[in-house]
């Protein structure tokens, strides 16, 4: 662990994430990060106002490396593809911070403004203003689920833990099918099936309009 001889807001951001990838979401508390900074619990008030606005801070952090230059350029569908695959990278990167973000309300304008561009652009391809959160809720949920996953211990699901009685599930554990069953193959299976099933539901809504 770094031995922290300066404190700013940035850095608190820095070892709050620091302490949530080792220790996970539930341990982040302002004690706890007091400790590992060696400053007193008030001292930290001058940097941030609570543990929610340290938790914004943190997602913000995260939010900064995720893409959505594609939405400027690019078709719906393509635009969302590449946002999911930023998305994933984001946060496959830190994992704990999933559970810890997604039972906090998003307060944090980076986080708000992604969304704005997203949604925006959704909307502009013709979605209807009814969809269009739901929509990027629905990749975002399966980006997040794979991003758990793909983190997930190697040996989650072995042929040899699998008894023979579950013949067909056996057989598709076979080592020799290399990464068919992967983590990182079923996000690609479901990515292109979510978006397949987007493409159908657009041009559905666009018949509609017509």
């Amino acid at each position: 662990m770094e031995i922290v001889t300066r404190v700013n807001r940035d850095q608190l951001v820095t070892t709050a994430l620091e302490l949530i990838d080792e220790e996970g979401g539930e341990a982040l508390s302002m004690r706890a990060l007091a400790k590992r900074v060696n400053r007193q619990v008030s001292s930290l008030y001058n940097h941030v106002e609570s543990r929610g606005d340290l938790i914004e801070a943190v997602r913000a952090r995260i939010v900064e490396e995720i893409d959505t230059t594609a939405f400027l350029a690019e078709p719906w569908d393509a635009a969302l593809e590449a946002w999911a695959r930023s998305y994933l990278a984001a946060f496959a990167a830190h994992p704990n911070v999933i559970l810890l973000l997604a039972t906090t309300p998003i307060r944090d304008v980076s986080t708000l403004g992604m969304y704005d561009r997203v949604v925006g652009a959704l909307v502009e391809a013709g979605w209807p203003v009814g969809d269009a959160v739901a929509v990027m809720r629905t990749v975002e949920a399966h980006v997040l689920g794979s991003a758990i996953d793909i983190v997930a211990p190697g040996d989650l699901l072995e042929q040899g833990s699998v008894p023979p009685e579950h013949a067909a599930f056996r057989a598709a554990l076979d080592p020799s099918l290399g990464d068919a069953f992967g983590a990182r193959r079923a996000f690609e299976i479901g990515l292109a099936a979510l978006l397949a099933g987007l493409r159908v539901r657009h041009a559905a809504a666009a018949g509609l309009r017509g």
